[in-house]
């Protein structure tokens, strides 16, 4: 399985970003995915998570303002930002079934 992470970029603070990620192979349906973040000189963590059934979690840092959500027939998982503060850049990870871990996207909010 691979993790195609994308939909990064440079927002305003307030503004909103959409970040996708697509999985290949057969394993997405089945799997929890999650989007994690590493901030810059900082360790990574969790952003939200959407288990196979739908059900979400979110960290207190990003309730209320983001969104994940997951479409198995397109094997993706997404993450709708709003309210972006600059805080919350950071490049922006996705992971499936808290094992595989795709590539990255930037995500740089700016005061």
């Amino acid at each position: 399985v691979q993790l195609q992470a994308s939909g990064g970029g440079l927002a305003q603070a307030g503004g909103s970003l959409r970040l996708s990620c697509a999985a290949s192979g057969s394993a997405f349906s089945t799997s929890a995915m999650g989007w994690y973040r590493q901030p810059p000189g900082k360790q990574r963590e969790v952003v939200a998570l959407i288990s196979m059934d739908g059900v979400t979690e979110y960290a207190a840092s990003v309730k209320g303002r983001f969104t994940i959500s997951r479409d198995n027939a397109k094997n993706t998982v997404y993450l709708q930002m709003n309210s972006l503060k600059p805080e919350d850049t950071a490049v922006y990870l996705c992971n499936l079934n808290f094992r595989i871990w795709g590539q990255g996207t930037q995500v740089t909010v700016s005061s």
